[in-house]
């Protein structure tokens, strides 16, 4: 069960990012998720490494939670859930990754 304060932390997260990532940085699907986002400049991707905060693991409690997904990355376009690295690649190998972004920016 995750704390209030860490699902208000992950909601604003939500809510106030264009583009939200809870990753790890030893996580190779993280890793190609990041590489992924970076061809997108103007994305500006915020990417919380769950496993260097002190209070990871309750955010990524809180994560699971709100989404049902307990596994990173986790990944957030304009507020909305788009799930792990495999369902942000066919979003890209779908041409549709671009629009989504543009359309949070």
């Amino acid at each position: 069960m995750a704390t209030e304060s860490a699902i208000k932390t992950i909601k604003e997260h939500i809510a106030k990012d264009k583009v939200f990532v809870a990753s790890k940085s030893y996580c190779p699907y993280c890793k190609q998720t990041k590489q992924l986002l970076s061809q997108f400049k103007e994305a500006k991707p915020v990417i919380l490494e769950l496993d260097e905060l002190d209070d990871g693991a309750e955010l990524q409690a809180a994560l699971a939670e709100i989404t049902g997904q307990r596994t990173v990355p986790n990944v957030f376009i304009g507020g909305q859930h788009i799930g792990g690295n495999s369902d942000l690649q066919v979003l890209a190998q779908k041409d549709e990754l671009a629009d989504k972004i543009k359309a949070a920016l």
